[in-house]
Order: structure tokens, then sequence, then C-alpha cells
């Protein structure tokens, strides 16, 4: 490990701020040292915090943390903040089982403010805060740091217009790298990065009054200097409308303050103590490179968002049969889908790579849709595309749908537009923790009218799947884990399956085990030693009727199996359609209990709510001895 002398003598920031501005840089140089060092044996996001490391050193030694609140947006910037508030020692457990978390959370530290994940909460919360603050008269002050990316999200627009309409002492500052996980779309960020050459006209009129003198007793020197001039104007009045961007936050009510160099920790030191001494709402334009500092990262900040080891950067041999991802296996159904059907098109909430759409971008780059960090106008904007007569597929992330709720509800399911929703990551996560964990889809997807909803068992069920559905002329969802399933061969066609309906796995006797999605793999596994019957349902709704009261009626017990919760998920389907039929059996339900999950190895989390083969089968035998 590098030697850290001065980050080595801060336990807390009390101990930052007693060391004289001009040790600051220092302390940034020896606290990335440690966070390459760190990140580069426990994984986790990479490139972001790089780029945070100054503006979180300035902010901890200007603001009385943890009294004074830092409110970091989405949160993956915020290691450089762990470290500096007693965790340095702890950072290699990040985003492991009882390590720390790889995201803000309240029960792990009195610094972290609010607990994050999702993007764009940040403003939101520290205004809140800082109401409250005054309400109390306690004199405490609020900062809310968001990127350039999450700003295009609408909520952190509502947050604005409901901030610039009080009198508050909140700070938002705005991180300018022109990223999210993906390079920015939209007009906001071009808007934004014209902001950067707003004072191109100033500066020229200060460089010509004070070269004036000299220029003039130059032969030629005036005309050169005359058409550079001249070429500084022209770059000038294409960036006049840069001016606004003033104007843009000052009508919400913010006093603009930047755009400010967020890697020259003592400009920033002087900044933060001036805006730290103003009344009423400030906003703080501050330039950052993602990845700044590792070379590799500064040149693709999109690869090193998240990394896992960095003793693996160099690319390692593959095994021929490597098994491709769901993510790949949707990316590649997409492309063949979309070669056959003009119809369709794809939209994504800026997660491009995340959910595998790079592939249909390149082959279809007029049928793909970024529409940025908007997961509620994702699905809108799908069903108005529906109305056209289109097919819309959304690509999203099950815990970020969350978002889109009623959009989905009144915008596609109550008129019952043909969107299919592509939702990655269902079930357990594991190092990203609760707040990325996909547990709740079914649930309340289940109680929305005119809603299909599949579960594939492996990689050719997906495919299948996402063909029925996408035939589907009504909402619906296709719901499938992070990472691989068994490794089964996959189709190349385009064939569907019945709709709604199950089928049986694997034959045996008195109990019944009827599994949805991921879980049929470790159900199949655990009835070879108990001779139990697995179901593999396909489908959560429309649910097999017939095929439950079958299995009812020749079996003694039943078992369901989900990754998802308990409350309202597929079990749940079971339970009533066993009600309706008023067939009375044992039933155990199998899933996710009524707790908050941790973050860490997928399969230990898994094992503790009974949802590997293994611990699936002795809570099985458990239950069937009570």
């Amino acid at each position: 490990m590098s030697q850290t002398p001065l980050l080595d003598s801060i336990d807390y920031p009390d101990k930052l701020r007693c060391l004289s501005k001009k040790q600051l840089p220092q302390v940034a140089d020896e606290l990335r040292r440690f966070l390459l060092e760190s990140v580069g044996k426990t994984g986790g996001h990479f490139a972001s915090n790089l780029g945070a490391v100054e503006l979180t050193v300035a902010l901890h030694y200007v603001y009385d943390t943890p009294d004074d609140k830092l409110v970091w947006d989405v949160g993956h910037q915020s290691y450089p903040h762990k470290i500096l508030t007693g965790r340095r020692n702890r950072m290699d457990t990040m985003r492991q089982y009882g390590g720390l978390a790889g995201f803000p959370k309240r029960s792990e530290s009195e610094y972290d403010a609010f607990g994050v994940g999702h993007s764009s909460t940040s403003i939101g919360a520290a205004l809140g805060m800082a109401l409250a603050d005054k309400k109390l008269g306690n004199g405490r002050r609020s900062v809310a740091i968001i990127g350039d990316g999450a700003m295009t999200a609408g909520q952190a627009f509502e947050a604005l217009n409901c901030a610039g309409d009080t009198d508050v002492d909140l700070l938002v500052i705005l991180n300018d790298n022109e990223m999210s996980i993906s390079p920015n779309v939209g007009a906001l960020p071009k808007y934004l990065a014209s902001n950067v050459v707003r004072d191109m006209h100033g500066v020229l009129s200060t460089l010509k009054a004070q070269s004036s003198k000299v220029l003039d007793k130059l032969p030629g020197a005036m005309e050169i200097a005359q058409k550079v001039e001249n070429k500084i104007k022209t770059i000038a009045s294409e960036a006049e409308h840069a001016k606004q961007s003033l104007t843009l936050f000052e009508n919400f009510g913010f006093r603009y303050t930047g755009p400010v160099d967020g890697h020259d920790v003592g400009k920033l030191v002087d900044v933060l103590k001036d805006l730290r001494s103003r009344k009423g709402p400030q906003l703080l334009h501050v330039i950052t490179k993602k990845g700044n500092g590792y070379k590799l990262a500064e040149n693709d900040p999109v690869k090193y968002h998240a990394v896992a080891n960095l003793a693996k950067e160099t690319p390692q041999p593959q095994p021929n049969a490597a098994k491709p991802t769901y993510t790949q296996i949707f990316g590649k159904w997409l492309c063949d889908q979309a070669a056959a059907d003009s119809r369709l098109l794809a939209i994504t909430p800026a997660m491009r790579e995340g959910s595998g759409l790079v592939a249909f971008e390149q082959q279809f780059p007029d049928r793909y849709f970024d529409v940025g960090i908007a997961e509620q106008h994702a699905v809108t904007f799908a069903g108005g595309l529906a109305c056209g007569g289109f097919k819309p597929v959304v690509a999203i992330y099950s815990t970020f749908l969350q978002r889109a709720y009623d959009q989905l509800v009144h915008d596609i399911a109550l008129q019952n537009l043909p969107v299919l929703f592509a939702v990655d990551r269902a079930g357990i996560v594991g190092a990203d923790g609760p707040t990325h964990a996909g547990l709740y889809d079914l649930s309340f997807l289940r109680c929305i009218p005119n809603m299909v909803i599949a579960a594939p068992s492996d990689e050719n069920e997906c495919r299948l799947l996402l063909s029925t559905c996408y035939q589907t002329d009504a909402p619906s969802v296709v719901r499938y884990p992070r990472g691989s399933g068994c490794g089964s061969p996959v189709s190349d066609g385009l064939a569907t399956v019945p709709l709604g309906k199950g089928l049986i796995r694997r034959n045996g006797e008195k109990t019944a085990l009827i599994a949805f999605g991921s879980m049929v793999t470790p159900a199949l596994k655990a009835a070879e030693t108990l001779n139990a019957t697995v179901a593999d349902m396909r489908f959560v709704k429309p649910i097999d009727e017939d095929l439950i009261v079958r299995l009812a009626q020749t079996h003694d017990c039943i078992v369901t199996a989900e990754e998802n919760a308990v409350q309202g998920g597929a079990g749940s389907a079971v339970l009533e359609v066993l009600a309706k039929h008023g067939i009375r059996k044992p039933v155990l339900l199998l899933g996710v209990d009524d707790v908050v999950t941790e973050h860490g190895d997928a399969q230990t989390i898994l094992a503790g709510f009974d949802l590997t083969a293994e611990t699936m089968e002795q809570r099985i035998r458990s239950w069937c001895a009570e």
C-alpha cells in the first residue's frame, strides 16, 4: 500500500479541518492513491469516485459535518466521503456481505445524511433537511451534490422548482462531467456544456484592453490580433445562449456560481466558504473529469464506471463454452426480432450497456431511444409510440421500474397498450444491495389489469417468453435475473409458447414444487432427493389455474418458490387459485421475507431465505416434519 501520511492522520473530518489549505492538494493525492488501491482489490464503482476526490475534500473541509448535511445523489461517488468519515480501515470490505455498503447508508454512519442508490433524489432530500433546520433555528447547512446526468431527471427539476420558492439556506452542487453511466443524452447536458464559455466576451474585452498598448507598436501585430479577435467572436456568438445557463437556474430562484474547476481543491475551498455564508438557495456549477487521475478510466469512463478487480483489467482468456448472460440473451433476441418486425422500437432510461442495447443501437440507430435518467418519461413515451402503431420494448431494471409505477398503470395498462417491458436484475443482485434489488415487481405488477407477466427459468425460456410476450397484443413483462442461468442451449428462432401455460419439469410424489423463474433450477435439484414434482409455471399472470388445481389434487402438500417478496407475489397467486377452487392443502411459500435485504454475495443472501437447492431441501424437510 502506498504511503499516505496525511490521510492516515484523518480519522474524521474534524482532523481534516485542522490542516492548512496548502496541505489539501496532498490530501487529495493520497486519497486518490488509496482509492485506486482499495477499489482495485475489492471492486466497485470507480470512475465517478476518482472524479469527486477534490470536491469531497473541499466539502468536508468547509462544512461542519456531520452537523452540516452532505447529500450525495445516487452515491456512485461516495467512496472518498466514506474514507474521510471513519471508514478508511473498512474499505477492504466494500460491497461484501457484512461489510461497507456501496452507497451512502444512514444506519452505517451519521455522516451519511440520506440513503441513496437511485438517481435525482438529492435536491429534494437536502431541501427537506434545510427546511427542517430553518424551523429548528439551528443554523446548520445542507448541500446536495448531483451530477449533470442525474439533473436531467424530472424529480430534480421538481425539487429545484420547490426550493426556488423558499428562502432556505440550501446549496446545490452540479458536478458536471458530461457523463452518467453512459454519455449523457438530451438538451440539458448540451445547454450546460455551452456555459463553460459563457464569459468569452468578458475575457476578450479584458485581453484587448491590456494588450492594445503593446500590439500597436509591433508591425502587423494588430492585423493578426484582429483576425484572432474575429475568430473568438465567432465562437462566442455561437455560444451566446450559454449565458442563459445562469438565467436558467436564477429563474428557478437560485443564485448561480460557476463554472469552477472541480479538481482545484484550493479554489473549491474559497468558493465553498463564500457560498456557505450566503443566504437562500445557491447553485454551484463544478466541472470535473470522470476517472480523473487514472488514464484508463479517463479515456473510457463507461468501461470503468464499475470494476471487479483492477488486477484483472487485462482481458483474460474465456472458456469457449462461457454461458451468455440473460442480458446478452435479451440483446440478441431484440436485434433478431427487430430484423423481423420493423415496428419494433427500443427504449432505455440511460442504461444502454447495462440492459444489453449496444448492438441494437449500432444496427438500428433510428429505432433506438435513450431518454436519459427519466423512467417515467420512458414509459409514457412508449405508450405514445404504441398509440402510433409501433411495438415499443422498454429495457429497464426491476428496481428502476418502480419509479414509473403510475405511468405503467395509467398510461399503459389502463389503455391496454402493447408495450413489452424487458425487466432485468429481477431478484437478488448481490453487491449493489437493497436499493438495486428487484424484489417487488411480481407483487406490484400482479394487481394491474391487462398485464401479462412471464418469468423464464433458463436462457432458452427467456428467448421463448420474450417472443411470446412481444406477440401478445397487451402490456407485458418478462423479468429475468442478473447474470447467467444454468447454461441451457438457446435457439435462434422466434418461436412462442402457449400464453399462460406452465409445464411439469419433473414428476414425483407427495410434494409439488411450484417454481417461478430463477427458482426452477434449485427446485429441480432439491426435488431429486425429495422425490418431488416440479412445475415450471412460466407465467405469473395469467397463471395456469388448471395446472395448480391438478397438482393440488394429486399431491399431499404444495411448496411455491420465487425470487421475489413473499407478500403479494407468485406464491400468493397460487393461494388465490386454491381459495377460488375451494381446495385446502398445506402450502409453504418460499421467497424473500418482509425485511430489507443486505448487500453481498448473492448465493449467501439467497441461502438465508432458503432459496438455494440445499437450503430449500432442508426447509421443506423441516416443514413436512412439523
